[in-house]
C-alpha cells in the first residue's frame, strides 16, 4: 500500500465524513484518520430534529454511521488511530499517524470542538437526557418547562435569551457575583421576564436517572453561607465555552485569540497551501452539524480545486 495520499482528513465528525462523500467521488481516494472516539459530539447527541432529510427526527449516533457507510461506499478508507506528529513544513505532508509515517498532497483538517463541561457527579450520565452543552440543538425539547443555563459570559447569555422562546422559566445559574459577560449582555438577560438569577451558585452535582425520568434538578452550594439546595428543573444547559481541537497545530497553522483555526476568505484554505480546514475546529459561531458537513463539502471541494492547479 502506497502511503502517499491524495486528500488526508483528520477527524470523522460530519465535517471529515461530508469532506470525504465528497472527495472519494471525486475519485481522489482519500483517507479519513477517524481517532479514538469516530463521530465526535454526535456520538453522545441522542435524538437530532435538525438534520436536514429526517423529518421525524434521527439519532445522533444512527446519522454518523449513515454518513460513514456512505463515504465507505464511494471508496474512502478509514483509519482508527490518531495523528501524533505532523510536518506541513512543505508539500507532501508528512503525518505520524501511531508509529506508520503518511504523506498526503492535501490534508483537510476537520478535528471539532468540544463543549467545556462542568466534571461533575451526574453530568457524563444525564448528557442528552435533561442535561445539554447546545441551546439551539436541545431547546425544542423543553418547550414550557423550567430549565437552568450554566455560566456567567456571552455564550451563556445567548443561550438563556435563546431558550425562553421555549421555556416557561430559565434560572441562570452562575457560582459569583459578577459576570464576565458584556454589560450589554447582561443587561439584556435581566430584562427578560422569564430569566431569573442564581448568583453565588456553586454546582456541585446533576440529580436524575438516565433509565428513567432523566434531569430532575441541580444540585448547589452557596458561595456565601455553604447552603446546598437542589434546584428542580428539566434541563440544564451547560454554557461555559468551546475548546477547538487545535493542539497538534499550535505554532503551525494560524488560529484566532480562541484558538480556532482562520480561514482565508470565504474558502477553506488555511495559511499552508494545501490545507483546508472544515467544521467546529473553524467554527465558534454556528455548531452545528448541517454546518459542519456543509464546510466539509466546501473543504473537500477546495482541495480538489488546489490539486487539479498544483499536480
Amino acid at each position: 500500500m502506497s502511503n502517499l495520499r491524495k486528500v488526508l482528513i483528520i477527524g470523522g465528525g460530519p465535517a471529515g465524513l461530508t469532506a470525504a462523500i465528497y472527495a472519494a467521488r471525486a475519485n481522489l481516494k482519500p483517507v479519513l484518520i477517524e481517532g479514538m472516539q469516530p463521530g465526535g459530539q454526535l456520538t453522545i447527541t441522542t435524538e437530532v430534529e435538525n438534520f436536514p432529510g429526517f423529518p421525524d427526527g434521527v439519532m445522533g449516533p444512527e446519522l454518523i454511521d449513515h454518513m460513514h457507510r456512505q463515504a465507505e461506499k464511494f471508496g474512502t478508507e478509514f483509519i482508527m488511530g490518531t495523528v501524533q506528529n505532523l510536518d506541513l513544513s512543505q508539500r507532501p505532508f508528512t503525518l505520524d499517524v501511531d508509529g506508520e509515517t503518511i504523506r498526503t498532497e492535501t490534508l483537510i483538517v476537520a478535528t471539532g470542538a468540544t463543549a467545556r463541561l462542568l466534571g461533575i457527579p451526574g453530568e457524563s450520565e444525564l448528557m442528552g437526557y435533561g442535561v445539554s452543552a447546545c441551546a439551539t440543538c436541545d431547546g425544542f425539547f423543553f418547550k414550557g418547562k423550567e430549565i437552568c443555563v450554566i455560566g456567567g459570559g456571552d455564550s451563556a447569555m445567548e443561550e438563556a435569551n435563546f431558550l425562553t422562546t421555549f421555556a416557561s422559566k430559565v434560572t441562570l445559574v452562575h457560582r459569583r457575583e459578577a459576570f464576565r459577560a458584556s454589560p450589554i449582555m447582561v443587561e439584556k438577560v435581566r430584562q427578560n421576564p422569564k430569566i431569573e438569577f442564581m448568583l453565588n451558585a456553586i454546582p456541585l452535582s446533576f440529580k436524575g436517572d438516565p433509565s428513567g425520568s432523566g434531569l430532575e434538578g441541580l444540585e448547589v452550594k452557596d458561595a456565601q453561607s455553604g447552603e446546598v439546595r437542589v434546584l428542580k428543573v428539566d434541563g440544564a444547559f451547560v454554557a461555559i465555552g468551546h475548546t477547538p481541537t487545535t493542539q497538534l497545530f499550535k505554532d503551525v497553522l494560524d488560529t484566532d485569540e480562541n484558538g480556532y483555526l482562520i480561514c482565508q476568505g470565504r474558502s477553506t484554505a488555511t495559511n499552508i497551501p494545501g490545507v483546508f480546514a472544515a467544521g467546529d475546529v473553524a467554527d465558534h459561531h454556528y455548531r452545528q452539524a448541517i454546518t459542519a458537513a456543509g464546510s466539509g463539502c466546501a473543504a473537500a471541494l477546495d482541495a480538489q480545486h488546489f490539486l487539479d492547479l498544483n499536480s
